[in-house]
């Protein structure tokens, strides 16, 4: 069997697939995850796979954010955008399209063609169009994120740039005295508006929507809505980093 890791800054995505077949997947927490299962050796991190008790694993593939931090023994190491890029195109079964995904801390674009990847933007540098910054605004409205990301219509404007400023923004909107539907409308609509950028220059007739935020609604009706295309949230959106890893076959050496 073999396992994909995606190694998040906040949550560790893991699958474990015999064939084709998922087998296992779990979500974790980051500190969760190195606290129970991890075990530091002279070699690098070791992963005590009795403890998930997913059975043998022959092959172990790791991507994300703690990569480059985390040895992790036996593991061979890809960088993101192919891990994603390889998911997406198992999960979909396309080879043409535009994959969006959005992290809790980063973001990522990557336009696909016949199965390659021919370009790409990202940004990890602010939290204002990230998982993060949707929980924040979440918590100032004082409703769940299921909800935040459920309403798209009508959306106040909000036109703060900063993660830290945009908080104190929609307080004034909430002063106002607008509805929790039209500033969570809005909120969604700030995200669509910062990485509308990237998508517009890597467009395609289909966006591949992953990440965390794509288990929310909201985000993707925004795309569609704005840039006439397809939006496609596969089955896994939050695990398709960890999938691209499973899927990975390494190139053998002649």
């Amino acid at each position: 069997m073999r396992c994909g890791i995606d190694l998040g800054s906040r949550s560790v995505k893991l699958v474990v697939m015999d064939g084709d077949d998922l087998k296992f997947t779990k979500v974790y927490e980051t500190v969760e995850f190195y606290r129970s299962f991890g075990r530091r050796t002279a070699e690098g991190m070791a992963i005590d796979f009795s403890a998930l008790e997913i059975g043998r694993v022959d092959q172990v593939t790791a991507t994300g954010y703690g990569r480059n931090t985390i040895d992790i023994v036996g593991a061979t190491i890809i960088a993101e955008l192919k891990a994603h890029t390889t998911g997406a195109i198992w999960q979909t079964g396309l080879e043409d399209f535009t994959l969006l995904d959005l992290g809790g801390q980063d973001s990522k674009v990557i336009k696909v063609r016949k199965g390659k990847m021919v370009g790409f933007e990202t940004n990890d540098k602010c939290a204002a169009s990230t998982g993060r910054y949707l929980e924040n605004m979440a918590a100032v409205l004082g409703i769940s994120l299921a909800e935040l990301s459920s309403y798209s219509d009508n959306p106040v404007e909000l036109n703060a740039t900063c993660a830290i400023f945009g908080e104190s923004e929609l307080i004034g909107r909430i002063v106002e005295g607008h509805a929790i539907p039209v500033l969570a409308a809005g909120v969604n609509y700030t995200i669509f508006k910062r990485i509308r950028p990237m998508l517009t220059a890597l467009m395609s007739d289909t966006v591949v929507f992953t990440g965390g935020v794509a288990l929310g609604k909201a985000i993707g009706e925004l795309i569609e809505r704005e840039l006439k295309v397809r939006v496609l949230v596969p089955k896994h959106p939050q695990l398709n980093g960890a999938i691209g890893c499973a899927v990975y076959q390494p190139k053998k050496r002649r």
